[in-house]
């Protein structure tokens, strides 16, 4: 499987594991404290292949996520699911101790970020489908980040993540009624 465009990772341990799962080139953040240096050469990329971010499904992943949205608009984007993330060993989270097939699974399902407006989800809408508030709500928003492959987020970045890739009220609702029914 080759991509076109360059794949942003966090570090070297996760340039390796995606070159062992598909022929891409890579730049690597460094971590979470990234610099302007880094960003000029996301925003190159963008202008010349396009970008790919694929950071790890943790908070500073997400932090990294936000700088680049921010710097670099337009970016397509990779998630993968927190338990396909974990280490052997249960220890750490990271794209590093992802399966060639999850990798390749995260990068077939991108999502491509949109500036324009689409239709609003209304955070009551949120609240109905028990995505945030109540007590099941956490695992709610972890199986649906699974479901319409948009990773983790908390309840006040759901609305915006949504919004972002312009997922539709009409695909939400079928995402949560998939939900439903595995809970029963």
């Amino acid at each position: 499987m080759k991509i076109k465009e360059i794949i942003v990772v966090e570090g070297k341990d996760d340039t390796v594991a995606i070159k062992r799962a598909v022929d891409a080139d890579t730049i690597e953040t460094g971590g979470s404290a990234i610099n302007e240096e880094i960003l000029n050469r996301i925003k190159h990329a963008q202008d010349t292949r396009g970008v790919i971010v694929f950071t790890d499904p943790d908070y500073p992943g997400e932090k990294i996520r936000h700088a680049i949205r921010q710097a670099v608009p337009g970016c397509k984007h990779a998630f993968l699911p927190k338990d396909k993330a974990r280490g052997k060993n249960g220890k750490g989270i990271g794209v590093e101790h992802a399966t060639v097939s999850d990798i390749q699974q995260a990068l077939e399902g991108l999502h491509q970020e949109y500036e324009q407006e689409t239709e609003e989800i209304l955070f009551e809408a949120l609240v109905y489908y028990g995505l945030v508030a109540g007590p099941k709500a956490k695992n709610r928003r972890e199986r649906l980040g699974v479901e319409l492959n948009i990773g983790y987020t908390n309840g006040k970045q759901l609305q915006k993540r949504l919004q972002m890739f312009h997922i539709s009220l009409e695909r939400l609702k079928q995402a949560v009624t998939k939900i439903d029914q595995e809970e029963q």
